[in-house]
């Protein structure tokens, strides 16, 4: 029995001796214990927690090359490999995690709509139910602040830019007619249905490298990767019919719809100032095909195709008969994207896209045709080095070839037209030195074929959370665009347009209630001028146009105080000025107003079973130039005032009644004011003002989703 004894000791003795004890502390930056961290030897059950010191100690019988690993929520897990013997007497700090949901985000000049936003300033469904915005994306972005109300125009204006200054991407690629052709002093609208699309990113200034030929603004469309279920949306409205239908398979599915619009029926119900020969009518379709791929890949091949034909005799103060103006516009773009995953940590992304955009105007006596090609590839690569550190690096080309015929018997036929080819290449990184620091550095280098001419665009953006809800950012930026259309067709004796924007943020969120507050300043070169009433062929054209926009945008959304209520409040200050086109000084331009706000308001009533929404959009006068007095821009309008209004009303689950009304109380705002050529027998110009053809627009539809899950409707796309 003695000897069983000693040999059962002999053993332990034996093993004891094999064992190492590891042994160590665990603290974060500032030495501070961390309690319950969990300390291990990767691939054995060999391990321990840390006490209230932070510190920790146990055995193992491992030998040779091991791997320790320490892990602790909101802290990013420790590693480190080497012989086994060597860990005692450890002193381990860990590094907060940049990846935790109170991390610090780059936000300065951006604003995203989507389900993965950290910060959500606008939603995809205040898309479509912002009483005001007629479904219309554009109409809804501008209710934030940046964005300026041009009512007669109805594009994106940001910042003291021009509407050509914003570009429009989906998926991350080109779209370059973005917008429906209209006459003058009638509004447009955007050419895509809202409800393909999961999420919005609005960029004010400030935006990624991996964006170009933009001055003032990006707007980043996401499409929608995989649907929920198989459906179908039918539209019955008082302005047409639309259907929509997606189907489902095992790896891929397919959206589709289709619209047809009729203005005829409305404007004999609700005339306005336009004698309309032939009212508006248009063709519309979009889909979206998504093919899951091996290791996650997904494919997706987007098409769009629009016809809109119109024809109309708007008042004119020197024609006595009006000024005519008819249109057949064709329009196809196509786009495909794909998104796939490399090996060693590399994301790969790339897409082309296609327009073809067709015109038939006639203007007066006049027939033009315009016929433009246009088309973008582009490749990116993202590598996720770190925690800390992610790197994308991409290239792209650019397509746009127009052309535009003329004929007319009072001033003969002629073809203008030019070829624009860009190449461009950029490189960015997202560097997280904490939870509370953070910055992106790329530049972005362009070559333009046409102008001959190579830039380099620097950017950065820096971002610090000064507490658990709030954070200031910083961004600087430089900005190129080639010369938009109308004066390529004539000439490309031009530099790039460029731009520098400073932006200063601070953003505050909490308990779904959100403020922010940014400054900015722009300061333009190299601009076009010419030295003549309007753009021409016979215009001498130069870049020695100039100017600058500075202001202050505040932004104010809660969804919280008030049961059932969701509200915003946007307001932006604007100063600019600029010696650009035929301007004889500096000076505002005509589609600027100093002051902007809106104010959004949305209440469900449940026992009503109805989404009740307002909105109020002002904006101080804009200038205009009164030859009379003398001078250049040297009068102001009216402020311009508008209350919308709607009402959704659930019929049954699936089943929608939708009543809008725009500008409610039918106020007389005024655009602008147009004088005429000749002074009249007492030596004055007469004028005429420039109003909305009618003052107010009436829209009511029925909205009815078939699907197998009962409780899905189309309130997402009123």
């Amino acid at each position: 029995m003695k000897q069983v004894l000693f040999f059962i000791i002999a053993i332990c003795q034996i093993s004891l001796i094999a064992q190492t004890t590891i042994s160590g502390k665990v603290t974060d930056k500032k030495g501070v214990p961390i309690i319950g961290a969990n300390v291990y030897l990767d691939g054995t059950y060999d391990g321990a927690s840390t006490n209230e010191k932070g510190e920790f100690s146990f055995p193992t019988s491992e030998k040779g090359t091991q791997t320790l690993k320490v892990s602790f929520i909101s802290y990013e897990t420790y590693t480190k490999t080497a012989d086994v013997k060597t860990f005692t007497k450890l002193l381990i700090k860990l590094r907060e995690d940049v990846n935790t949901l109170d991390a610090v985000t780059i936000n300065a000049g951006t604003f995203e709509a989507g389900d993965n936003a950290k910060v959500t300033a606008l939603k995809p469904l205040d898309v479509v139910t912002t009483a005001g915005a007629m479904g219309d994306f554009v109409g809804a972005l501008q209710t934030l602040p940046g964005t300026s109300n041009v009512s007669e125009d109805g594009r994106l204006f940001v910042r003291g830019g021009e509407a050509d200054e914003t570009q429009i991407f989906i998926d991350g690629i080109r779209v370059f007619t973005p917008y429906s052709p209209t006459a003058k002093n009638i509004p447009t609208r955007g050419r895509f249905s809202p409800f393909l699309f999961k999420g919005i990113t609005f960029s004010t200034g400030g935006y990624s490298a991996e964006y170009g030929q933009a001055l003032s603004s990006v707007l980043l469309l996401n499409s929608t990767d995989e649907p929920i279920e198989e459906r179908t949306d039918l539209s019955f409205m008082t302005v047409g019919l639309g259907v929509g239908n997606t189907q489902i398979w095992e790896n891929n599915s397919l959206s589709v719809n289709a619209s047809y619009v009729n203005l005829a029926p409305y404007q004999a119900a609700f005339p306005d100032s336009n004698e309309w020969h032939k009212p508006v009518q248009s063709l519309g379709g979009e889909m979206i095909f998504r093919q899951k791929m091996k290791n996650d890949g997904m494919l997706k091949l987007y098409g769009a195709f629009s016809y809109v034909d119109f024809d109309l005799t708007q008042e004119d103060i020197n024609l006595p008969n009006g000024f005519r103006f008819g249109m057949k516009n064709r329009n196809l773009y196509f786009n495909t994207s794909y998104k796939g995953f490399l090996p060693n940590n590399w994301t790969i992304l790339t897409g082309l896209s296609f327009t073809n955009d067709h015109s038939d105007m006639k203007i007066e006596t006049a027939d033009v045709i315009d016929n433009e090609n246009s088309a973008h590839f582009k490749v990116k690569l993202k590598k996720n080095v770190s925690s800390r550190l992610k790197f994308n690096v991409g290239a792209e080309y650019f397509i746009t070839d127009f052309t535009e015929e003329y004929q007319s018997p009072a001033n003969g036929n002629f073809t203008t037209g030019f070829t624009n080819n860009i190449f461009g290449m950029f490189a960015e990184a997202d560097i997280f030195f904490s939870k509370k620091v953070a910055s992106k550095i790329g530049v972005r280098a362009e070559h333009s074929e046409l102008l001959n001419e190579f830039t380099v665009s620097p950017r950065i953006s820096l971002a610090y959370k000064a507490s658990t809800n709030g954070q200031f950012s910083l961004a600087y930026g430089q900005f190129y665009q080639n010369p938009k259309k109308d004066y390529l067709k004539f000439s490309n004796n031009f530099k790039a347009e460029n731009t520098a924007h400073f932006i200063a943020n601070y953003q505050y969120v909490k308990d779904k209630k959100i403020f922010r507050v940014e400054a900015y300043y722009k300061d333009y070169k190299d601009l076009v001028k010419y030295d003549t009433d309007f753009s021409s062929s016979t215009s001498n054209y130069s870049s020695n146009g100039f100017g600058y926009a500075k202001g202050l945008d505040v932004f104010w959304r809660d969804n919280k105080t008030f049961k059932n209520t969701d509200y915003w409040v946007s307001y932006s200050l604007l100063d600019t000025k600029r010696n650009y086109k035929n301007y004889t000084k500096s000076a505002g331009p005509s589609f600027v107003a100093k002051h902007n706000l809106s104010v959004v308001v949305k209440h469900f009533v449940t026992e009503w079973k109805s989404q009740f929404g307002l909105s109020y959009n002002y904006a101080s006068g804009r200038n205009y130039t009164d030859p009379n007095l003398g001078g250049f821009l040297n009068q102001k309008t009216k402020s311009y005032n508008a209350l919308n209004a709607n009402w959704a009303y659930l019929i049954s689950q699936q089943k929608i009644f939708y009543v809008s009304v725009s500008n409610l109380l039918g106020t007389k705002n005024v655009n602008g004011y147009q004088f005429s050529n000749q002074p009249n027998n007492i030596g004055k110009f007469d004028s005429r003002a420039i109003t909305p053809a009618a003052d107010r627009f009436f829209f009511v539809g029925f909205f009815w989703t078939i699907s197998s899950n009962k409780n899905n409707n189309q309130l997402k796309n009123l």
